[in-house]
């Protein structure tokens, strides 16, 4: 027979994965909204840790992250990538990215950023999106545009590059 002290010993030996989510905004000119983090270098998409110990799941986190760093609570669309990233000094990465749809003239007006995370936001190209979202991330969010454009299905990716 099984005890709940044998379960939980169980459950603390198996391997641990992160997990984050993301939305990916985009303006009318097919421009990505990327928000600057002041607690590392570098820019990002409005998401970050999904809250599982509470029993959020990827969508939830996304939407919470979303309206918590740039104040835009909105339903979020379909599912558009998502990515293991394998890491060196952090376990690895389940990244999910959903789509945050197009923002007019007065959701751009309406984002208001979490001063204790952010320093500010941007919308960035295509062609430049890689010199902001270096690695995985970038190619991540090259992978979920080419979704949008092309309207094929999630892309599987790992260390956002795709794979199946």
């Amino acid at each position: 027979m099984t005890t709940t002290e044998d379960f939980a010993t169980y459950i603390a030996g198996l391997p641990r994965v992160l997990a984050g989510a993301a939305a990916l905004f985009r303006d009318a000119g097919d421009r990505v909204l990327l928000v600057e983090p002041n607690y590392r270098e570098g820019w990002a998409l409005p998401g970050g840790t999904i809250e599982s110990d509470e029993g959020e799941t990827p969508r939830q986190g996304a939407r919470r992250e979303t309206a918590e760093e740039i104040g835009l609570d909105r339903e979020l669309g379909r599912l558009l990538a998502v990515d293991w990233v394998h890491g060196t000094a952090r376990p690895p990465l389940v990244a999910y990215l959903y789509d945050g749809g197009v923002l007019g003239e007065d959701d751009l007006k309406a984002i208001r950023l979490q001063e204790a995370e952010l320093l500010s936001w941007r919308l960035v190209a295509r062609e430049e999106l890689t010199g902001y979202l270096p690695g995985a991330l970038g190619r991540r969010v090259l992978a979920a545009l080419d979704v949008l454009t092309e309207g094929t299905g999630t892309a599987e990716l790992e260390n956002g590059h795709q794979v199946g």
